[in-house]
């Protein structure tokens, strides 16, 4: 690859604190590599935050630009691209009521047998994303340093995902962010969004680059490593941002409108 044609990103923790908006550099960068690129954003955060995090801080770009923004929430169980008016649901796999209900018992159940449901929590711990269930240890509200602080070493996501796992054999049930575990449909992760960005722009896997923060073997970032996108670990979104200038320095001039 001389360049990538499509620059994919997760978002909390590599392009913006968790739960918080982009940073002003960092929506200045992806304006610039969207003057150049595709560029896609992949999380496990739901639709709103997208909304709020990106397409609130990227408001003032152009619709070529707009066009050229591909947003996947809930770890690519939705994919939400600009129509010319607007960003609109190109797909969303949705859980059943039954699935929903599974899950929110599984979790919590699971949770409460192992120590680690919380009982003064920072907001909900179980929230209903349409097409994903997320199980947030600490609440959705938590602070990042004590999001961070609490489960250091991945261990009490690992033995909550491997209690409820075996309960839910129709769902997809993995670690998520610092505190959170998820779950989709079986077989819908990242790397299924990715796949789908395949199918919907025409650009291989092999023409990709991607920037997460949990490449390493069970994070949440990892599904997109292991199909084989060229993928760059990063450390917050400052880091990011650096790697973002040395990217861009070597890309070829914007496209014309």
């Amino acid at each position: 690859m001389t360049h990538p044609r499509l620059v994919a990103f997760d978002l909390d923790d590599t392009l913006a604190p968790s739960k918080g908006e982009i940073d002003d550099r960092i929506a200045g960068l992806l304006h610039e590599l969207l003057r150049r690129v595709d560029v896609a954003i992949i999380s496990g955060g739901n639709e709103q935050q997208f909304r709020t995090q990106v397409i609130a801080r990227l408001a003032d770009i152009g619709i070529a630009e707009q066009s050229r923004l591909h947003l996947l929430p809930t770890c690519g169980t939705r994919y939400l691209r600009h129509d010319g008016e607007a960003f609109a649901t190109v797909y969303a796999h949705d859980l059943s009521d039954d699935e929903k209900s599974a899950a929110i018992a599984a979790l919590r159940e699971e949770a409460e047998r192992l120590g680690l449901w919380e009982t003064e929590p920072w907001g909900d711990i179980l929230e209903d994303r349409g097409s994903q269930i997320t199980f947030s240890a600490l609440g959705q509200r938590a602070p990042r340093d004590a999001k961070h602080a609490w489960d250091p070493t991945g261990a009490r996501r690992e033995a909550l995902r491997d209690a409820v796992a075996p309960r839910l054999p129709g769902l997809e049930v993995r670690s998520g962010g610092s505190t959170s575990i998820d779950i989709t449909r079986a077989g819908i992760d990242k790397a299924y969004g990715m796949q789908k960005l395949v199918e919907h722009t025409g650009i291989g896997l092999d023409e990709m680059l991607f920037y997460g923060d949990r490449l390493d073997e069970g994070g949440n970032d990892y599904p997109v490593r292991a199909i084989g996108v060229l993928s760059v670990q990063v450390e917050g979104w400052q880091d990011t941002a650096e790697k973002l200038d040395a990217l861009i320095a070597t890309l070829p001039a914007p496209i014309a409108r």
